[in-house]
């Protein structure tokens, strides 16, 4: 083959899959570089806080404004604690799930994207369990204040399981099975 450019042979770069060029071939068939595994995984991440993000800021709209209803002064002692830990589950929610896009920026350009990913899904996953136990506590208070205990408590209990299922056990069990 013909070079085009004047750089000697020895400045070309490894054909993807020999045995010099720094891509491998990964257990799940991708051929990438580590680096490229790393903007991958960080992209991917973002995309599902894409996602995650507008409900928190919903959720948290939601609580901000409840107190300043005409009706909030009705409400129980149980209630105003089901409130103030859920607003407070839906802060920890915010800040864990906006804490990844906040630590690429400082991390910006330190090559240092391993720590970033490694601690952002951390951080991701503790602020989606905030999003549960929040999510929770507001179905626990609207469905306490308007329909009673014994609704309240049916209700939160089977969403628990529900939420805990499909986002955590489902996924935990295949990671599991598949060791």
């Amino acid at each position: 083959m013909e070079r085009t450019t004047l750089e000697p042979a020895s400045h070309e770069k490894p054909a993807p899959g020999s045995p010099d060029h720094p891509a491998r071939i990964r257990p799940d068939g991708r051929l990438e570089t580590e680096k490229e595994r790393l903007d991958r995984n960080l992209e991917e991440l973002f995309a599902g806080l894409r996602v995650a993000l507008p409900g928190v800021q919903v959720l948290f709209a939601f609580l901000l404004v409840l107190p300043f209803q005409q009706q909030f002064p009705e409400v129980t002692p149980f209630q105003e604690k089901v409130y103030f830990a859920t607003l407070l589950c839906t802060a920890a929610a915010s800040i864990m799930l906006i804490a990844p896009s906040a630590r690429h920026r400082v991390q910006f350009r330190q090559n240092d994207k391993a720590y970033v990913v490694f601690t952002a899904n951390r951080l991701a996953i503790a602020g989606l369990g905030f999003l549960a136990l929040a999510m929770l506590g507001a179905i626990l208070l609207v469905s306490d204040f308007l329909f009673g205990t014994a609704t309240a408590a049916c209700s939160t209990a089977a969403l628990g399981a529900a939420l805990g299922w499909a986002w955590f056990a489902s996924p935990l069990g295949r990671r599991l099975r598949r060791r």
